[in-house]
């Protein structure tokens, strides 16, 4: 094969969930950008459909909510009722709770959970059918699960369910992948970092304040999660099984931290 196309998507079919704004809309615009024809799902249909109008004729919108196991049956019936296949998924729908420990709610921990968690993998089971449909060892299906690196390391706020949630879901990536390899479909993760967005507002807002504290002295911007996402969408990552692609300049992994020698 060419390298020529190793990062080309033309002719696959994707699907982002929270794909109106932020992160998910930053990945349908990239994929959309190498040649897929992307649905973008999101819980408020106003959005869907202006994000799908502005990314143009390869953006379609299919407006779900994906918090409730038949809330995902219900976009996998839709999605079958126009394609036959699928070779790309993103479950990038997404919750964030924060609130002081000795008052954490139940319904905090619960949404989170839910839309972070249990979301992704009964998504991903109602689709079973439509990922492994064409998909071979050779060509082999996606599922990309957002996850953070709130899922590999502390933050400073008190987002006890984010942060279980993340863990939680860059362990059942691993456990998925077990399983789905044998279908020809690819499961990995993407922890992204500060990258400006609705549920990131300090990156958004306080964008050089945060820079600050990152190794590479920025937040992240378009090139650097459109990158890792045609990554790990394409050929090019058709031998990366169950792992997590860290997209964070270097918090995770090249922060010294404080240290404790006198």
């Amino acid at each position: 094969m060419s390298l020529n196309n190793l990062f080309s998507l033309e002719g696959r079919v994707a699907l982002v969930t929270g794909g109106s704004r932020g992160i998910g809309k930053i990945i349908a615009k990239a994929f959309i950008e190498q040649g897929a024809k992307v649905y973008i799902s999101s819980r408020k249909a106003a959005a869907c459909e202006e994000t799908a109008a502005e990314l143009g004729p390869n953006c379609i919108p299919l407006p779900q909510d994906v918090s409730t196991v038949a809330g995902c049956k219900a976009l996998a019936e839709a999605l079958a009722a126009r394609e036959e296949r699928l070779d790309i998924l993103v479950n990038n729908a997404g919750a964030a709770w924060g609130t002081p420990f000795e008052d954490f709610p139940e319904s905090g921990w619960d949404k989170v959970m839910d839309l972070n968690v249990k979301s992704p993998f009964f998504l991903t089971q109602a689709l079973h059918g439509m990922l492994k449909r064409e998909a071979s060892h050779d060509r082999p299906s996606k599922v990309i699960n957002i996850t953070s690196i709130d899922g590999l390391r502390l933050n400073p706020w008190e987002t006890y369910s984010y942060h279980a949630s993340k863990s939680a879901l860059i362990y059942l990536t691993k456990r998925m992948a077990a399983r789905l390899v044998k279908d020809g479909i690819i499961v990995t993760s993407l922890a992204p970092g500060a990258f400006a967005s609705e549920m990131n507002r300090a990156a958004r807002d306080h964008g050089d304040e945060v820079a600050k504290g990152i190794p590479m002295r920025r937040v992240g911007n378009f090139d650097d999660m459109a990158g890792a996402a045609i990554f790990l969408a394409s050929r090019a990552s058709d031998y990366v099984v169950g792992d997590t692609l860290v997209v964070d300049g270097g918090l995770v992994n090249a922060a010294l931290g404080t240290s404790i020698d006198p």
